[in-house]
C-alpha cells in the first residue's frame, strides 16, 4: 500500500531530489498547465481542459458544437497534472495554484452525468457507447487516474469536491459491474490500484471489493476482448484484443511471465500487490513474486527501463534487450516503481528498493530535460543521429526530448512521481522506520516513535547519509532499518562515530535502541566506480561493459568525445577509472581508459583497423541529451591492449 501520510510527515530539502521537487513546482506544473489549456504556441495541442468544457456543455444543455480532441484517454493528462499539483501544494502552499486547481475541479464536476458517469470522450464524441469497448476505450483507466488525483487533493488540501465526484464515478462502475453483473474488466489496468487508494481514503469496502473483482475476473475468459471486438461494430485503433498484449491471456494467479504492453503490466501487478497486501491471499502474493522475478531477472534494462519493443510498447522475450530500438517508456519505469513499493509493503526486502532506486535515478530522471520543459517518452540506451528518430525501425527512439506529445501520458506522470517521493522513501511499521531511498529532509514520526529524524546527505554525489534524531521528549525507542544497496561492496554504519556491527537481513541493517537528542546514525556506502557486465544471454551487450557509480548508470556522449562514440572501446586489461566533480548538475563525470578505432577504406575491409589509445569521458545517463543532438551509448565494447 501507499502511505499518503508520508506526504506530510517527510519534508524533502536536499540538493538533488529536493531540487527536482522545486523544478516541478516552479517550472513543470505551470508549463504543463498552460499546455493542457492550449496556451503555448507551437507545442503539440492538448485540448484536454477544453474537452471537459465541451462535456460540461453536453451535460448542461444536451448538446454542444465542439468536438472531442486528442487521445481517447486525454482526460488522464488533466488527472495526473492535478495529482502533481496536489503534492506541490503540500510542499509549498500557493493560493493561486490552489484556486486554479479548484476551478479545474469545479469544471470536472460539471462534466459529470447525473448517474455519476464521467468521461469526456464518451460524453462528447461517443454517447451511447459507454462500456462497450473495454479493450480500447480506457474509460476505467481515465477514472483510475482521476481517482488518484482526487485522493491526492483530499489528502493535500482536505477538500473533498473531487473526491465526491470520483466516489460517484466509482459507484457508477460498481453498479454496472457488480450490481448489474456486467462482464468484463479494464483493457488498460490502472483503476485496480486507484480503487485501493480510494478505499484507504474513504474506508468504503465497495471500492476494495471492486478492485478485487477486476483482478479476479481478469483472464478467466481469455477471449473476452476478442468477442467484445467482434460484437461491438466500432473501434478506436482497430485493436482486436490480443490476450497477451492486455495481460488477459490467463487468470492473474496463473500468469508467470510479464508479457504485453509494459505500462499496463506493471500497473496491473501494482494493483495485484495492493489487493494481496489487504487480503493476505498467498496465491496472489506468489503471483506477484513470480512476475517480479521475471521482470528484474530477464526483462529489465540496467537503467531500470522495461518494455523492449516499439511494437505494442511491450515486453518481448527473456534477455531480448536491444539498446538502440528499446522502447523503455518513462511511464513503464514509473509503474515499476509503483510495483516495487507495493512489494515492499508485502515483504521488506532490499531488492525491491534497489530496483525502485535504479528506475528512479536513471530512467525516470532521464525522461525529463533539466529545464523541465522537454520530455522523453522512449528512453534508448544508444542513439545515433541520422538513424535514431529517422530510420523506420528507430523512429520512436528520438535523439532529443520533444516539448510535448500527442500521447502525453509521460510528462505529467513524471511530475506526479517526483513530487511524491516522500511516499517511496520511507515505511513506518510499528516502531521500525525503514529508509528505502536516501533523500535529505526531516521525517516526523512523533506518533510512532516520539520524535523526528533529520536526514543530511548530498546523495548520489556522495554516499554518506546521516540520520540525526530529535526526540520530542526524553528518548526515541525505535529501530532504524537502513537499506544496504546492492551496488555497495563495502558499507559502513556508525552510531555516534563508532562503527556498528550488523548482519543484513533481506538487504537492511537494523539499528535498534534508544536515541537521544542529537544522536547520529551514519551510513557510508561505497561509491567506487564499477564495471557492469550483462548475462551472456543478452546478445545486445555481448562483449560490452557498462559503468556505474553508486546508483547511477553512466554513458558516453559525443559532445565529450570528439563527436563520436561508436568508434570507442573500453580498455579491458587493467581497467582504470578516474572521476571528477564537475559542474554538470552537481555530479561526477568519469574518465575511463580506452581506444578509438580508426576508419577503414570502404564499407568493409580485410585490414584490421588500428586502435588508438584515448580517454573516454562518461556522464550520468539521466543527464544525456541536454546539450544538443549527438551520439550516446551506455554499453561499450571492451578491447584488450
Amino acid at each position: 500500500m501507499i502511505n499518503e501520510k508520508l506526504l506530510h510527515s517527510f519534508v524533502i530539502n536536499d540538493n538533488f531530489l529536493g531540487r527536482y521537487g522545486n523544478l516541478v513546482t516552479d517550472v513543470v506544473i505551470p508549463y504543463q498547465e498552460k499546455i493542457l489549456k492550449d496556451e503555448i504556441p507551437g507545442v503539440e495541442k492538448s485540448h484536454a481542459v477544453e474537452n471537459f468544457k465541451a462535456a460540461a456543455r453536453v451535460v448542461k444543455t444536451g448538446h454542444c458544437d465542439d468536438e472531442f480532441y486528442g487521445m481517447v484517454f486525454q482526460d488522464s493528462d488533466v488527472a495526473k497534472w492535478l495529482e502533481a499539483a496536489a503534492y506541490s501544494l503540500i510542499r509549498r502552499p500557493d493560493p493561486e495554484l490552489e484556486a486554479r486547481c479548484d476551478s479545474i475541479i469545479e469544471l470536472i464536476g460539471s462534466a459529470q452525468r447525473e448517474n455519476g458517469y464521467l468521461n469526456t470522450y464518451f460524453t462528447v464524441k461517443a454517447p451511447g457507447k459507454e462500456w462497450s469497448n473495454l479493450c480500447e476505450a480506457h474509460e476505467m483507466y481515465c477514472a483510475g487516474h482521476m481517482i488518484e488525483a482526487a485522493v491526492a487533493y483530499y489528502e493535500a488540501m482536505g477538500k473533498d469536491k473531487l473526491l465526491t465526484v470520483m466516489c460517484r464515478m466509482a459507484d457508477c462502475i460498481y453498479e454496472h459491474f457488480i450490481d448489474e453483473k456486467a462482464p468484463g474488466y479494464p483493457g488498460h489496468p490502472e483503476i485496480e490500484l486507484a480503487l485501493m487508494r480510494l478505499f484507504y481514503a474513504t474506508g468504503n469496502e465497495k471500492y476494495r471489493e471492486l478492485s478485487g473483482h477486476f483482478i479476479d475476473v481478469r483472464g478467466v475468459d481469455a477471449d473476452f476482448f476478442k468477442n467484445e471486438s467482434a460484437a461491438r461494430g466500432w473501434t478506436v485503433w482497430g485493436n482486436g484484443g490480443d490476450p497477451e498484449y492486455a495481460q488477459n491471456h490467463a487468470p492473474v494467479r496463473d500468469q508467470d511471465k510479464a508479457v504485453g504492453h509494459a505500462v499496463r503490466g506493471v500497473y496491473l501487478y501494482s494493483g495485484m500487490a495492493d489487493a494481496a497486501f489487504e487480503s493476505g491471499d498467498e496465491s496472489l502474493i506468489n503471483a506477484c513474486r513470480t512476475l517480479w522475478k521475471d521482470i528484474v531477472n530477464c526483462q529489465m534494462y540496467v537503467t531500470g527501463a522495461v518494455g523492449a519493443s516499439y511494437e505494442g510498447e511491450a515486453f518481448t522475450k527473456d534477455y531480448h534487450l536491444p539498446n538502440d530500438t528499446v522502447y523503455g517508456e518513462t511511464c513503464a519505469a514509473i509503474g515499476l516503481i509503483f510495483f516495487a513499493k507495493r512489494m515492499l509493503a508485502l515483504e521488506k526486502k532490499g531488492e525491491y528498493a534497489d530496483v525502485m532506486e535504479r528506475a528512479l535515478y536513471n530512467c525516470v530522471l532521464a525522461g525529463m530535460q533539466q529545464d523541465g520543459k522537454r520530455f522523453f517518452y522512449v528512453n534508448p540506451l544508444e542513439v545515433i543521429p541520422g538513424i535514431s528518430g529517422e530510420a523506420a525501425t528507430h523512429r520512436h527512439s528520438l535523439p532529443q526530448r520533444p516539448e510535448w506529445f500527442a500521447c502525453a501520458c509521460c510528462p505529467p506522470n513524471v511530475a506526479r512521481l517526483l513530487n511524491s517521493i516522500s511516499m517511496y522513501a520511507w515505511d513506518v511499521q510499528d516502531k521500525t522506520v525503514f529508509s528505502h531511498l536516501f533523500v535529505g529532509g526531516v521525517l516526523d514520526v512523533t506518533d510512532e516513535t516520539g520524535g523526528c529524524i533529520e536526514v543530511l546527505t548530498d546523495y548520489p554525489v556522495s554516499g554518506s547519509v546521516k540520520y540525526i534524531f530529535h526526540p520530542s521528549a526524553g528518548k526515541m525507542q525505535m529501530t532504524l532499518a537502513v537499506r544496504i544497496p546492492y551496488w555497495s561492496q563495502n558499507t559502513v554504519i556508525k552510531r555516534n562515530g563508532e562503527p556498528v556491527e550488523y548482519v543484513p537481513q533481506n538487504g537492511y541493517a537494523y539499528i535498534e535502541g534508544y536515541f537521544a537528542e542529537g544522536d547520529i546514525v551514519e551510513l557510508e556506502t561505497d561509491m567506487s566506480i564499477r564495471a557492469v557486465f550483462a548475462s551472456p544471454k543478452v546478445s545486445a551487450d555481448s562483449g560490452k561493459v557498462c559503468i556505474m557509480r553508486g546508483p547511477l548508470v553512466y554513458c558516453a556522449e559525443g559532445v565529450d568525445n570528439s563527436g563520436s562514440v561508436l568508434d570507442l572501446s573500453v580498455r579491458k586489461d587493467g581497467l582504470k577509472f578516474c572521476s571528477e566533480k564537475a559542474d554538470f548538475y552537481g555530479n561526477y563525470t568519469i574518465t575511463v581508459q580506452g581506444f578509438r578505432t580508426e576508419a577503414v577504406e570502404g564499407l568493409y575491409s580485410f585490414d584490421r583497423p588500428d586502435k588508438v589509445p584515448c580517454d573516454i569521458k562518461l556522464i550520468p545517463y539521466y543527464t544525456w541529451g541536454n546539450r544538443g543532438i549527438n551520439q550516446m551509448r551506455v554499453w561499450m565494447p571492451e578491447w584488450s591492449c
